[in-house]
């Protein structure tokens, strides 16, 4: 469940560090398990303030959490990673309090801690992957359909690189490329995060794209359609040569089987429909005018 630790201070995004500690302090000492033995829900409200103050007092973690959002920012930081290096001690100390009390509350069983440190201080640190970074990347249709090698021009923090991506066949808009290693740095020392390409196909100028298959159009004169003929299709191979029979209805599809999207994953090789469309001339000379008229008088 999504949390707002602004929220759960009383204070807003734009408080000092001054009022974030006041609003903590004031928040602790209501809440403190020692001012409210057995209470449960006490004990619960305690673990959210202290939690919230943990991330609004550290420069660092309050930045990532205002860029992130809470549920982001949860991903990248544990609750030990949360409570490593806050500073309790002081607060409680001012109050007669001691900060051991986390060992209570938060399960710690690793002994007594020095004022200050946090509850999880002797557990292994967790190293946090760095920012994935995202960046739209066009591809031709035939690319993306084919596959191959892309370089790709990739800009970030005011650097510039080049990199080299592997475009795997078939793949479509809306579908994500992962370039390990190539986001945003960890802010603990952990793994850099990736660059995730997101796709977008451009349309092409022959061919159009059906899941697995492809479709072109194909121009036959009317003669052509009337008497049967023959049309040059072309496909991801070069140009086929394919027969049209006689009396063919305008738009009607032949298909060219495993001419399509070749077969990736779990995808079978697609076909490739030429689908026949009649062509309708402009403009006709003197003859074949008179044809056509002798052809309308005949009923055609």
């Amino acid at each position: 469940m999504a949390t707002d630790y602004y929220a759960t201070l009383g204070v807003n995004k734009t408080a000092s560090e001054q009022e974030i500690k006041k609003a903590y302090r004031k928040l602790a000492v209501k809440y403190h398990p020692d001012k409210n033995a057995g209470d449960k829900k006490a004990e619960e409200k305690f673990k959210e303030i202290s939690e919230a103050y943990a991330v609004l007092s550290d420069a660092e973690k309050k930045r990532q959490y205002d860029q992130f959002g809470d549920s982001d920012f949860h991903q990248r930081y544990s609750q030990e990673d949360i409570f490593r290096g806050a500073d309790f001690g002081d607060i409680f100390r001012e109050f007669g309090m001691g900060d051991d009390i986390f060992g209570q509350v938060f399960g710690n069983t690793g002994g007594r801690r020095r004022p200050g440190q946090s509850p999880f201080h002797q557990q292994r640190p967790r190293a946090v992957k760095g920012q994935d970074y995202v960046m739209r990347l066009n591809l031709p249709l035939r690319q993306a359909v084919s596959g191959g090698e892309r370089m790709i021009n990739y800009s970030y923090h005011g650097q510039s690189e080049q990199i080299q991506v592997r475009i795997p066949a078939g793949i479509e808009s809306g579908q994500k490329l992962r370039v390990a290693g190539k986001g945003g740095p960890s802010p603990s020392g952990g793994k850099a995060g990736d660059l995730l390409l997101e796709i977008t196909v451009d349309n092409d100028p022959v061919f159009s794209r059906d899941g697995n298959n492809l479709q072109v159009q194909v121009n036959v004169s009317f003669s052509g359609i009337c008497l049967g003929t023959s049309a040059t299709v072309p496909t991801l191979d070069g140009e086929k040569r394919i027969k049209i029979p006689a009396g063919t209805s305008n738009g009607s599809k032949i298909r060219l089987k495993g001419h399509g999207v070749p077969a990736h994953g779990k995808h079978p090789k697609g076909d490739l429909y030429a689908q026949v469309m009649v062509q309708v001339p402009k403009k006709l000379s003197e003859e074949q005018q008179q044809a056509l008229k002798s052809l309308n008088q005949l009923g055609l």
